[in-house]
């Protein structure tokens, strides 16, 4: 039921005129997929199971995939997974919609991306690490610590706070 052109457009026509409780269940794999303006995935794998209810259709999914990025830490780029699940209510007139204000529209064309795209991007860190014990960018002459080392020595508590180390009484520690 899935478009080619857009793999993430559904018809659901044959929903709406289902029997309240019918479910479908229909499953994404995607090599690669730009969600414009700013997302591109590779490896998006998926399922959006869309059940019918007195109100609309209630639409469960699950999505995986992988986006190209830069590490917060080493600026090395590296293809980060994300998984994302979501649940939305797709009314059928204004009366039952919810607070993301769906509604099934007259052509029964229910495109997924704009969603996908949302969640996705909140499903993503803040700092995207390439891994856990990421080692970064020496902060004096700035190689990459997971590649090289240097002489420099990192000190652990900032200069412009070290006055406050006088302050703390040894014998509280």
């Amino acid at each position: 039921m899935a478009n080619p052109n857009n793999p993430l457009r559904v018809n659901v026509g044959f929903l709406v005129h289902a029997e309240p409780g019918y479910s479908r269940t229909i499953e994404f794999d995607v090599a690669e997929m730009v969600f414009p303006p700013d997302l591109t995935t590779t490896g998006l794998l998926g399922a959006a199971r869309f059940g019918r209810t007195p109100q609309g259709l209630v639409l469960d999914t699950e999505l995986s995939a992988r986006v190209h990025t830069e590490c917060a830490r080493c600026l090395d780029e590296f293809d980060l997974p994300i998984a994302t699940e979501f649940t939305e209510l797709y009314a059928f007139d204004q009366r039952h919609m919810s607070e993301s204000q769906l509604l099934v529209p007259a052509n029964h064309q229910i495109d997924l991306a704009p969603l996908a795209r949302e969640y996705m991007l909140l499903d993503m860190p803040i700092t995207p690490l390439c891994r856990p014990d990421c080692k970064g960018l020496c902060p004096v002459c700035g190689i990459n610590r997971n590649r090289e080392t240097c002489e420099h020595v990192q000190d652990s508590i900032d200069p412009r706070l070290s006055t406050l180390k006088d302050l703390i009484d040894p014998e509280q520690e």
